[in-house]
């Protein structure tokens, strides 16, 4: 496991873009492949396009998205001081974690050939909760994450830390669709 780190670590150091948005997909994928077997039991039934489709949503948005936030923030708000990184976190979610959520919702949707009034629908019925429910875990994650943790390695805390999240969200992002599944049968 050490030697897996520390060739994690040369890698980063080298393309740190490349290993940043592929980690991001990667971890994503990992949180869809959750979604769908530990939380949703779809056994056998997986949807492996479905879960490329949610790795590729990390390797093209979320990671890319994430790297270049992450530097934002350090450039605009200096430091590591506990009060540092509550600016940071305020930033973070009053800013990104609103937009980047509107994003995922909205790229799901267009990625699996949702119409444009199923995914407003989807904004109606799981936009809020998934944004409160953000709320509740991301800024005490976030405070430690810009506390302690170098820029470099601060998505890769993230998007571990988010295999959790991410299985939440696959699951939000496609509860709609298991609903009326289950109400066809």
């Amino acid at each position: 496991m050490a030697a897996l780190w520390r060739g994690y670590l040369r890698l980063l150091e080298i393309h740190p873009f490349k290993v940043q948005v592929a980690s991001a997909g990667i971890l994503i994928g990992i949180g869809d492949c959750c979604s769908q077997q530990v939380v949703e039991r779809r056994g056998r039934k997986h949807d492996f396009r479905r879960t490329l489709g949610m790795a590729s949503i990390g390797v093209f948005i979320v990671g890319p998205a994430l790297r270049y936030w992450y530097i934002f923030l350090d450039s605009a708000i200096k430091g590591t001081r506990t009060i540092d990184a509550l600016k940071k976190v305020a930033m973070d979610q009053t800013f990104f974690a609103p937009c980047i959520i509107a994003t995922f919702f909205g790229t799901t949707g267009l990625l699996f050939g949702k119409t444009p009034e199923e995914i407003k629908s989807k904004f109606r019925n799981q936009y809020f909760k998934t944004l409160l429910t953000n709320y509740y875990i991301w800024p005490v994650i976030q405070t430690i994450n810009f506390t302690f943790v170098p820029l470099q390695h601060r998505a890769f805390v993230v998007n571990f830390v988010a295999i959790f999240w991410n299985t939440y969200l696959s699951w939000a992002a496609n509860k709609q669709e298991q609903d009326q599944e289950d109400t066809k049968k």
